[in-house]
């Protein structure tokens, strides 16, 4: 396992994508899509790959820039945080999608699966020599999880949604062993529908997970949310689905801390796990100042102590201009050196 340093620092995953590379005001209409919408682009076809190339660039030197520990692509390849893996499995129809209940209660397009499962290529790992080529940091690359995935689809194939889950989760485990043959140090699965759907979570959540990070060869991350910053204004303060998650295979577990004021001592029930604390509200265009950075961290070690922490955004930096994002980052990191330099003082 990785030797990490007093509190890392670590994107959930995505970062500002840049107006010239995708529009922003049609994608922020919306949930993240489940379907392909090509239509976001706003580069022609045959200088999309260039152009997100260079965007991934600048996600890297902002993070450079600001300090982060563990960098990640900003999911600058990506529409949303699933729709890309999701649609390019055999098995799902994408030119004529389904319907399905998002977690605000309305009907949106999803990926409708009519055949077997199965993953048809590498989708994240042919990127990875890039990523390595410009940076000497630890990698994290980001998959949907099984659990989200079946939640996201309708399901005209399998005899049941647990079965369906059990499908994508293995060919999220044909991804997850590829991106660390690749050279990735980390990979996180994205699953805010276990706290969505709790009932059907505690069927058959934790074995799927389990099945798709099985023979993981390096450190693995569970993300789980209550939806983007941007979308969801009323929080809870308490997971519904959290305590099981000690259970499952992940090493680290990311979860919202500052948006929706959660009860802290929550993390104590995750005594078995590094814990992604959340401490940038993402709703929030006004950028935190290193103090109240440092006051949400030192309430997280009033409840499990630093060797357990990794400090985060609440979730993925996607809907948020670039300016704000990179304000927000490097006082994320600011404020976890005022914490570091009392850890080591005291």
């Amino acid at each position: 396992m990785i030797d990490y340093p007093i509190l890392p620092v670590s994107l959930v995953g995505s970062y500002a994508q840049p107006d010239w590379l995708i529009d922003k005001s049609r994608l922020g209409q919306r949930l993240p899509p489940r379907v392909i919408l090509n239509e976001l682009w706003k580069p022609a076809p045959q200088d999309l790959e260039e152009a997100q190339n260079d965007a991934t660039l600048i996600a890297l030197s902002d993070q450079h820039r600001a300090g982060v520990d563990i960098v990640t692509d900003g999911e600058m390849r990506r529409e949303s945080y699933s729709n890309r893996f999701a649609n390019s499995l055999l098995g799902v129809d994408i030119d004529n999608p389904g319907e399905a209940i998002d977690r605000t209660g309305k009907a949106v397009p999803v990926p409708r699966v009519t055949g077997q499962i199965q993953r048809r290529e590498t989708v994240e790992a042919p990127y990875i020599n890039f990523l390595k080529a410009h940076t000497d940091k630890l990698i994290k690359i980001t998959l949907p999880g099984p659990f989200t995935m079946a939640q996201q689809a309708q399901n005209d194939y399998y005899a049941s949604p647990a079965e369906l889950a059990m499908a994508y989760a293995e060919a999220v485990n044909e991804e997850v062993r590829d991106l660390f043959a690749a050279g990735v140090d980390i990979v996180q699965l994205d699953e805010p529908y276990v706290q969505a759907r709790p009932e059907a979570a505690r069927e058959y959540a934790v074995a799927a997970i389990d099945k798709a990070l099985a023979g993981a060869s390096g450190p693995t991350v569970l993300h789980v949310c209550f939806g983007y910053g941007k979308h969801v204004e009323n929080k809870p303060e308490g997971y519904a689905f959290l305590s099981e998650l000690d259970a499952c295979t992940a090493n680290e577990i990311s979860i919202e801390c500052a948006q929706p004021r959660l009860k802290m001592d929550l993390l104590t029930q995750l005594p078995n796990k590094k814990v992604h604390v959340g401490v940038l509200d993402l709703r929030d265009t006004n950028v935190e100042s290193p103090e109240l950075v440092a006051q949400r961290i030192r309430a997280a070690l009033k409840e499990i102590p630093a060797s357990q922490i990794v400090v985060a955004p609440d979730c993925g930096m996607k809907y948020l201009s670039r300016d704000v994002a990179f304000g927000k980052l490097a006082n994320m990191v600011a404020g976890r050196d005022l914490v570091r330099k009392e850890i080591v003082s005291s």
